[in-house]
């Protein structure tokens, strides 16, 4: 095993890069190529047809049925002309992946041949199997039948030679099944509920838009290495490996000139996402050896969610062309940086207007504080619920260490919006009042200054911080679906934007006029979200006691942190916004509960045999060299010189006994609490007894495996190390 290690490490770090075969077209040529997009649409559809639909997208509209004919014929034509011969309803199953089945065009002729057919049934509706996606209890092993409809807002696209149709997954009772569905109700309802509360400010809106832009990060390791690695290749991350000498304490790789391995890698798929229109835009080292970052332009939120998702396909494909595997585990390594996903959240409207954006008049100012007030309220209230969006059991290894955020969900503002909302709170804004940014604001009109565009430092430990014209909601981890973090977060706050509305009229209703009616809800949804607001240092021990006394969610035991998702506020939450009944709710954290211990589980299996079969017999084997090397020196030389000469031998065999025996003790103990808490039937119940009693005993084990590696011959350790594979050359 020691040689095939070596050999390894050898092909890993003498590969040359993988040339990629540039365009020689700019990216604005080949851009979008593989989409059937408004510009496909206009040239293989009817005129008709191409407004019909594009009107249904823009107003938001069902499709109407008899379109989906003429529509399916066009995007038929487009892909044979690609040189496509199957379609698939592509699906987003609760699993953070996707789901896909190929079928293709032919059909029978009638003539013993066939013919390319493609119909608007086919287009608008499948019955994919749903028996063996994870329901949560709504649907039985036996019955399989589930559905599949068209999201015309996200448009069909070429991948590998398949033609896919983006869709919702619904089970055959109607309950959804997938991420995508709660995520376009929840979108719904922020444009809804938004709407109402801009067109307080502008009777010209009709719609509020949800835009994301996501950061995602990973690591990239060599591919020869990888498949040394059996726990990276079986959970995604080291099971065990004891820290490098040097891995980030420099900080030099942070921003650093990117290797060039990486570097044609990034190329190749940057060309790759540019042609299925994911307009990727930024890339750069991350802080961690091997860690890296690209991100894209904004998109509206569910497209942006979409393109995420097949990003993190596509990564994986092109890391094979280069040799190299992703990893988008969030902690792939202990004791350096782990990975997120910041998912950059902002509204704006129709007519062009950002809502978080700061404006340059008094109308616009109180319109800004509006709708910021409004975020504010929702996440306090549901702050237990947002933490529980992004839980998991690979994001519990990341939240507070390094950058990460801490698992207790607060929102950083910014020194010079704090000053306004603490203003507004203490009654004492006033003519005088101004701010000290990158030029001095003075107050001249209404009760909210003139705010700089950027108005805000930034602060890595807040889980949500404001950013100047959006919330950077950090605390995403990089392999999740962003759609249950923007589900939540719609969703609460398209909650807080519908009694906003309505306390407001409520008070019109009473003769008070719309501004002061505005600002005196803005006031008290400022001062009762206080908790919620901290700008400090989201790592340090005093903050953890603060925010309990803030009376904000701090649990970190993850099966109990899904628990939000059943409280009584959450429940009506999404029931009285439509985006998901109590039913689909119920079943979301069973799945939740039945994947955290899948993930334990398989963790503990997979440590359990690394333990057993691969590090202690290579640890008895050295053991067995140096207890052979101190009788050869007891059998040379007297008592007293063997003594001397042997203590550091006789040191080493007792410390590696303590610690082989240590793990051959705690594996078997590893076994049995899986055993007890696999007999647990509520799967809550088991959850928590793995997070209990199973994850716990993954890291003592690791501290002594760690521990023999740093005794045992580097030429017998049979995996690759840290040092081995942090480090692209």
């Amino acid at each position: 095993m020691s040689h095939l290690r070596f050999k390894e490490v050898e092909v890993a770090f003498n590969r040359p890069p993988v040339r990629v075969d540039i365009p020689s077209e700019n990216p604005s040529t080949y851009y979008a190529q593989r989409v059937f997009n408004r510009k496909k649409m206009f040239e293989y559809l009817p005129r008709e047809t191409y407004d019909a639909l594009t009107r249904a997208i823009d107003e938001k509209w069902p499709l109407d049925r008899a379109l989906a004919d003429d529509v399916a014929a066009g995007m038929k034509k487009w892909a044979l002309d690609q040189g496509v011969s199957h379609y698939t309803h592509w699906f987003h199953p609760l699993t953070d992946g996707t789901a896909e089945k190929h079928d293709s065009f032919v059909q029978h002729d009638g003539k013993g041949g066939v013919i390319e057919e493609f119909s608007g049934k086919l287009l608008v509706q499948q019955e994919p199997d749903a028996s063996s996606f994870p329901n949560g209890g709504i649907r039985n092993t036996f019955e399989a039948r589930g559905y599949s409809a068209w999201d015309i807002s996200s448009p069909a696209f070429i991948h590998d030679n398949t033609l896919c149709i983006p869709t919702i997954f619904i089970a055959y009772s109607g309950e959804s099944l997938d991420y995508k569905m709660p995520l376009l109700r929840a979108l719904n309802s922020v444009d809804r509920a938004g709407t109402a509360v801009a067109q307080l400010f502008d009777p010209q809106v009709k719609h509020v838009i949800s835009y994301l832009g996501w950061e995602q990060e990973y690591f990239l390791v060599d591919e020869a290495l990888y498949a040394a690695r059996p726990d990276l290749a079986l959970t995604g991350r080291t099971l065990m490996g004891h820290e490098s000498a040097k891995n980030q304490q420099l900080e030099d790789h942070y921003f650093g000139a990117i290797p060039m391995r990486v570097e044609e890698f990034m190329l190749d798929l940057e060309i790759e996402c540019h042609r299925l229109g994911i307009p990727v835009k930024t890339r750069h080292n991350e802080v961690a050896p091997n860690q890296f970052e690209l991100a894209p332009i904004y998109e509206e939120t569910n497209l942006a969610n979409d393109h995420n998702l097949l990003l993190m396909s596509v990564m994986a494909q092109v890391a094979r062309r280069h040799h190299f595997r992703v990893l988008l585990h969030e902690k792939p390594f202990a004791g350096i940086n782990g990975s997120g996903k910041h998912n950059n959240w902002s509204l704006g409207t129709d007519t062009g207007v950002q809502l978080f954006k700061p404006g340059k008049n008094a109308k616009e100012n109180l319109q800004f504080i509006t709708f910021v007030a409004c975020v504010m309220a929702a996440v306090h209230r549901h702050n237990g619920l947002l933490k529980a969006s992004i839980a998991s059991a690979t994001n519990a290894h990341r939240l507070g260490a390094n950058e990460a955020p801490p698992a207790i969900i607060s929102m950083f503002m910014g020194s010079q919006v704090s000053q306004v909302i603490d203003s507004l709170i203490n009654e004492n804004c006033n003519d005088n009042l101004s701010f000290d940014a990158r030029e001095e604001l003075n107050l001249k009109v209404s009760q909210i200054p003139e705010l700089l565009l950027y108005n805000t430092d930034r602060n890595r430990t807040s889980p949500m911080a404001f950013t100047g014209n959006r919330f950077e909601f950090r605390a995403v981890g990089s392999s999740a679906n962003c759609a249950s973090a923007m589900t939540a977060l719609n969703a609460a706050v398209a909650e807080q934007l519908f009694e906003f509305r309505a306390e407001v009229d409520r008070r019109v209703g009473e003769g008070i006029p719309t501004e002061k009616a505005i600002l005196d809800v803005v006031k008290a949804l400022l001062k009762q979200s206080q908790p919620i607001h901290f700008d400090g240092n989201g790592y340090s021990d005093e903050w953890k006691e603060e925010a309990t006394r803030r009376g904000l969610d701090c649990e970190t035991s993850v099966p109990l942190i899904f628990d939000a998702y059943l409280r009584e506020d959450s429940v009506k939450l999404f029931t009285s916004t439509g985006v998901m009944t109590e039913v689909e709710l119920v079943a979301r954290n069973e799945v939740k509960w039945e994947t955290y211990v899948k993930k334990i589980q398989i963790e503990a299996r997979v440590l359990g045999d690394l333990a057993l079969n691969h590090i202690l017999p290579v640890a008895t084997r050295y053991q067995s060299i140096l207890l052979d090397n101190v009788f050869k020196i007891k059998s040379l030389f007297p008592q007293g010189k063997f003594e001397k000469m042997a203590q550091g031998d006789l040191a080493t065999i007792e410390h590696m006994s303590g610690h082989m025996q240590f793990i051959k003790n705690h594996v078997n103990e590893l076994v049995e609490a899986r055993k007890v808490a696999n007999r647990i039937t509520d799967l809550r119940t088991r959850a928590i007894a793995y997070h209990d009693t199973v994850a716990p005993q993954l890291e003592e084990i690791r501290y002594h495996v760690d521990k023999l590696e740093l005794m045992v011959d580097d030429e017998m350790w049979p995996l690759p190390k840290y040092r081995e594979l942090l480090f692209i050359r």
